[in-house]
């Protein structure tokens, strides 16, 4: 089920350097939202942007939802000035979202920089499963490491002013040999250079994984055809109907 509704913001918070989370009213969204899914947000109340932007759904609780978003463009610099009490047209809860039901003990969440996106609603969904949940988190720098809500983090930066210096990914293969690979379950999500690391990564050790890809999407519903993912079979899937969150061994990044 798709719904329609004009949602009130009920905290802006400025996190850090560019970076903002909002907390918006959406009770019948909030209520059948599941981890990795995303509504699409009308940003403006006229045709510029025209297109509505994709966010994936931070949290959900009780009523309310969160999305999180940097200041990239037009569109989201409009979010960034939302104060308590402004309106906002969204829909959804939109896509696919991660698969918790599957067979594993220890989940392990990988997001580079913004990726970081859907997993506190991720992590409180697997703690009331009782899974094991270890937390790798990249950024450029330190001051842009987002943790909230995340279980037993572990950070990478690109310069080393927190935690390991180097990628996220890298980090994790530094640590995946503790482990018992095969009770491990990887969810990752981040820019697409990272995604490829990581899959080449679950390639190597065998390890279950599911990916939310990072892709342009306009309609949001399938109608567009316009966010392709290629599929290791030389097929096509769409990331917004048939994701975006996906098993890496169906698809190609």
């Amino acid at each position: 089920m798709i719904i329609k509704l004009v949602s009130t913001v009920k905290l802006k918070e400025h996190l850090t350097d560019g970076i903002f989370r909002l907390t918006l009213y959406a009770p019948e969204i909030a209520s059948i939202s599941k981890p990795g899914q995303f509504v699409n947000v009308k940003v403006s109340d006229y045709f510029d942007p025209l297109l509505r932007r994709p966010f994936s759904i931070c949290d959900a609780d009780g009523e309310y939802i969160k999305l999180i978003f940097n200041i990239a463009g037009k569109g989201t610099k409009i979010l960034a000035e939302l104060e308590q009490g402004d309106e906002v047209d969204l829909f959804g809860p939109l896509g696919r979202g991660f698969e918790v039901d599957d067979d594993f003990d220890v989940a392990l969440i990988v997001a580079g920089g913004l990726g970081v996106a859907p997993f506190p609603f991720l992590v409180k969904i697997l703690k009331e499963k009782g899974k094991r949940i270890v937390s790798y988190v990249g950024a450029r720098t330190k001051e842009q490491v987002i943790s909230d809500g995340l279980e037993n983090v572990n950070v990478a930066t690109d310069d080393g002013s927190a935690g390991f210096k180097g990628t996220v990914v890298e980090l994790v293969k530094l640590n995946i040999l503790n482990l018992d690979s095969s009770k491990i379950k990887i969810f990752g999500c981040g820019p697409t250079p990272m995604l490829k690391s990581l899959v080449k990564l679950c390639d190597e050790y065998n390890l279950k994984c599911e990916v939310s890809v990072e892709t342009a999407m306009a309609c949001g519903t399938g109608l567009c055809q316009g966010c392709v993912v290629t599929t290791r079979d030389f097929s096509y899937k769409l990331a917004c109907k048939d994701g975006p969150v996906f098993n890496v061994r169906e698809i190609l990044i």
